[in-house]
């Protein structure tokens, strides 16, 4: 694919968001960029980002557009300007992968490739799974190996959101740490996503039941999680495995290094 040029100022810019209905009626947020007949990227955030922290500010807008892709982004629920419903059972894995699939369906995008981040890359092994017909191929980045947020000590949480008690454990103060150094992220509401995801039977991805389309699996060198994202790219038929140097699980997206492995091999497609 040839890369083409284009304006910084449209690449660095949040456009108004289009609102996409999700199957049980919860409103979410989506983002276009780049020409509209060129091929599309689907991007999905990770827990307490958005498309514009974990996209637009790391560079991956510009470098996509850049090279000839447009880019369709969503908030997922819970986060950014879409709906943040404070109900755990909201928040299923497959609840997750269904909002995917409404944004294709609304945007009439009937081929893609896939690129998600964290929890954005545990719904899309889901996604690549569950539509290999529509995902042509994928990078899955700092895909956890586990449930998404299993570490996350939810008690600790809601003592917190009530009365300001504080959080003893680390992990768990990280993530809060996160969670509020977004704008408009709603603590609530993503403690319901975390609790969600454990009650409604999410469980670990299944190496044996692994996506056939090809996935580029990238996590940090620094990061807690990569001999098990290593693991899973060895299970893929068709995974390779790309270790992003010198980064752990929270400034991986800003890698150039990242950047150019994961437009390297869309280009292959």
């Amino acid at each position: 694919m040839d890369a083409v040029a284009v304006p910084l100022s449209d690449i660095t810019r949040m456009p108004e968001p289009q609102h996409v209905h999700a199957a049980d009626g919860t409103r979410l947020a989506t983002y276009t960029w780049g020409e509209p007949d060129a091929p599309v990227v689907v991007a999905v955030h990770g827990f307490a980002s958005s498309a514009r922290d974990n996209w637009v500010l790391t560079g991956w807008v510009r470098e996509l557009t850049r090279a000839g892709y447009r880019v369709l982004a969503l908030d997922q629920r819970g986060h950014g300007h879409s709906e943040k419903p404070h109900l755990p059972e909201d928040y299923s894995i497959r609840t997750l992968v269904t909002d995917v699939e409404a944004v294709l369906d609304a945007h009439l995008v009937d081929d893609a490739v896939y690129v998600g981040y964290s929890l954005g890359a545990r719904v899309g092994w889901e996604v690549v799974k569950e539509l290999p017909h529509r995902i042509g191929r994928a990078v899955l980045g700092g895909v956890p190996d586990g449930i998404p947020l299993a570490r996350l000590d939810l008690d600790q949480v809601r003592a917190y959101i009530a009365d300001g008690t504080p959080v003893a454990d680390a992990t768990t103060q990280n993530y809060i740490s996160l969670v509020e150094r977004v704008p408009g992220n709603d603590l609530s509401a993503l403690v319901a996503l975390a609790e969600g995801m454990r009650s409604s039977g999410a469980i670990d991805p299944d190496p044996a039941d692994a996506p056939a389309r090809p996935i580029l699996f990238a996590t940090g060198s620094k990061d807690a999680i990569i001999e098990g994202s290593r693991a899973l790219a060895s299970a893929a038929p068709d995974g390779r495995f790309f270790e992003i140097p010198d980064r752990n699980h929270f400034n991986a997206p800003g890698s150039r290094a990242f950047k150019d492995a994961a437009v390297a091999f869309l280009a292959e497609g």
